[in-house]
């Protein structure tokens, strides 16, 4: 099977195969065919493995803390992985897809609100996203401060904000809006624009540019 995943990569693999392959680097004594089968009844399917609590996963007969540890710590460097790349290949963000191609397998597999800052130069291209907050499923705290000082660390002259509704629809509430405005006004302030905010929920994401939902001088404006 790891002969075959350097050959052709993971792309044909059924989700039982490729968590078959995951546990065999951390469980190589074991039928981990049968493990994977196991854990798949278990928990449903193969995202909700990899986001399972490592405590559940390990009482899931032969696999241990070890190999928990192992299937929890892949979602995270996944996420480790896009942020650095994104950081490193400057993508231009300048249209709301753009964003959301960045936004959504960052927060994949995410349990908890988190808030990011994107900080971008003058043409628009992602210079850092900076993690802010990382809160509980239902809310998150996000104080101007350290928006403020995330921007002014990374030179940005424009940002996009995002979140994510872990257990939700891709769509702003009461709080997101009100947010949003405090936020573009604190940026105003300091002269650095603001140029969208995203919401992420799954595969989907919700852009208040996109959506006519940007703060302006005037109060909030909507289609």
């Amino acid at each position: 099977m790891r002969k075959r995943f350097l050959l052709e990569g993971l792309d044909g693999f059924e989700d039982h195969q490729a968590l078959e392959l995951a546990l065999f680097t951390a469980l190589p004594r074991r039928d981990t065919n049968v493990i994977a089968h196991a854990l798949l009844k278990r928990f449903g399917s193969f995202a909700a493995v990899l986001d399972a609590d490592p405590g559940d996963l390990a009482s899931v007969e032969g696999m241990g803390q070890g190999a928990a540890a192992f299937l929890s710590l892949i979602p995270a460097l996944t996420r480790r992985y896009l942020h650095d790349k994104a950081t490193h290949d400057k993508a231009r963000l300048d249209q709301p897809e753009a964003a959301a191609k960045i936004l959504v397998p960052m927060m994949a597999g995410r349990t908890e609100e988190v808030f990011y800052v994107l900080c971008l130069d003058t043409q628009n291209r992602l210079l850092f996203p900076a993690l802010i907050s990382e809160g509980t499923v239902k809310q998150t705290a996000v104080h101007p401060r350290q928006v403020v000082e995330e921007v002014v660390r990374h030179r940005a002259a424009s940002v996009i904000l995002s979140h994510n509704h872990p257990s939700g629809a891709a769509k702003p509430s009461k709080d997101d809006i009100s947010l949003t405005a405090r936020l573009h006004r604190v940026l105003e302030g300091i002269e650095v624009r603001l140029l969208d905010h995203v919401i992420v929920a799954g595969e989907s994401s919700y852009s208040f540019a996109q959506n006519g939902m940007l703060p302006r001088a005037d109060g909030l404006r909507r289609l």
